[in-house]
């Protein structure tokens, strides 16, 4: 069994910041993708942020330069620092992790999600 749990969201003035973390726990032999994800109600969920165990980071044109992603490998631990957030960043986050519990078994495992409020 593997989990994912986010933190950190919760609400903040336009123009402020969020830390969001996510762990991933149980039975893994090694996690390979990373990434963080939103999704408004009504909407399909999109991609935010992404990295690759290297550290090679990838982020959707609407969060350039506002957002940055990082990750712990020895900790299997996922970061996303949010800055001069706007109104519309306010929606649900999600964590995932490709989580390999063998050599050769492997699975995306998501988290429950955590808000973000964006409001003055």
């Amino acid at each position: 069994q593997v989990q994912v749990v986010e933190s950190g969201g919760g609400l903040v003035q336009p123009g402020g910041s969020l830390r969001l973390s996510c762990a991933a726990s149980g039975r893994i032999f090694r996690v390979e993708h990373m990434g963080w994800y939103r999704q408004a109600p009504g909407k399909e969920r999109e991609v935010v942020a992404s990295i690759t165990t290297s550290g090679l980071a990838t982020y959707a044109d609407s969060v350039k330069g506002r957002f940055t992603v990082s990750r712990d490998n020895e900790k299997n631990a996922l970061s996303l620092q949010m800055d001069s957030l706007k109104p519309e960043d306010t929606v649900d986050y999600y964590c995932d992790a490709q989580v390999f519990e063998t050599a050769s078994l492997s699975g995306l495992s998501w988290g429950p999600g955590t808000q973000v409020t964006v409001s003055s």
